[in-house]
């Protein structure tokens, strides 16, 4: 396998490394503080090299790999970074996902950061991928929402594109999702939808969130491009479904859970969007070994 490139490659990862290098960056001016790292630069001579390995302590799916790497990359630009599992597949407890090699100053005092990111986003993706495999042979698709770690948020989509899942808009500024509360400052849903349509542009999709039929079968005398169908049961869910009628995306949304989302799925909505993919997924235990020290 090839190292990881020191430079953005074509791609979605490509993009985002850019995206993460600032990220990254404070986080380990977090760690590291005014002092640099006292234990380790006590400790390690300035030119010692060592290898490494980041080992999973449990299976999942990986995702973040390059991000995490550049946490060893801003400490020391030659530190070689080469997978062992590819983005996006599933790996087994034991397994180690990549293997470091540079100077142990730059392998020690990146650790923390770069695991606490890598496992973030392998919880984010393996999270992600036990929904989708569980709805799979279904028309409904798993997605995200805004519901993110500040700052954090590119890389989270990210991840749940690794797993599998789909991205539902990015933020405010990139589709109309008229929520109850906007409903409730308007007259009307009519009124509600003729001001966002009058104001965006043609490729602006126009999302409305219902929370009864009587809601739904109003929303769909509007020029509207999905609903969101909110904490309605698996059988108004399909009553919704039925309203529809493949006129609009449909999109149930409201404690998914792993126990409900099958049930969810056999309704025929088109998406099932979930918060706690990105909010409260467990992050991944894995840890940094050092194999045998380099001694130039």
């Amino acid at each position: 396998m090839k190292p990881l490139p020191s430079v953005p490659s074509a791609g979605c990862a490509a993009s985002l490394e850019l995206v993460a290098a600032p990220l990254v960056r404070a986080a380990l001016l977090e760690d590291i503080g005014r002092g640099g790292d006292v234990t380790t630069d006590a400790i390690v001579e300035p030119e010692r090299r060592a290898r490494a390995r980041i080992v999973a302590r449990r299976g999942g799916i990986l995702a973040g790999l390059e991000f995490a790497a550049i946490a060893f990359r801003l400490l020391d630009e030659r530190v070689e970074i080469v997978r062992r599992v590819e983005e996006g597949d599933r790996f087994d407890a034991g397994a180690t996902v990549a293997e470091i090699e540079g100077r142990a100053r730059a392998i020690l005092t990146g650790e923390r950061t770069a695991l606490n990111l890598l496992g973030r986003l392998c919880g984010i993706a393996t999270a992600t991928r036990t929904l989708v495999d569980l709805v799979a042979g279904t028309s409904a698709r798993i997605a995200d929402t805004r519901k993110t770690t500040p700052g954090l948020r590119p890389l989270e989509r990210y991840a749940v594109w690794r797993g599998g899942g789909a991205n539902h808009r990015f933020g405010l500024d990139d589709g109309v999702l008229i929520k109850d509360n906007h409903l409730a400052l308007a007259s009307s849903i009519h009124a509600a939808v003729a001001a966002a349509r009058a104001r965006v542009g043609h490729m602006v999709k126009i999302e409305i969130e219902v929370d009864t039929l009587e809601q739904l079968r109003e929303a769909m005398l509007e020029p509207i491009d999905a609903v969101l169908l909110d904490n309605m049961t698996p059988a108004q869910l399909a009553d919704a479904v039925a309203i529809v009628a493949g006129r609009v995306v449909t999109e149930a949304s409201g404690g998914v859970t792993k126990e409900n989302v099958v049930e969810i799925a056999a309704s025929g909505v088109n998406v099932i969007s979930v918060g706690w993919l990105t909010h409260s997924a467990p992050a991944l235990d894995l840890s940094l070994e050092i194999d045998a020290k380099l001694v130039n």
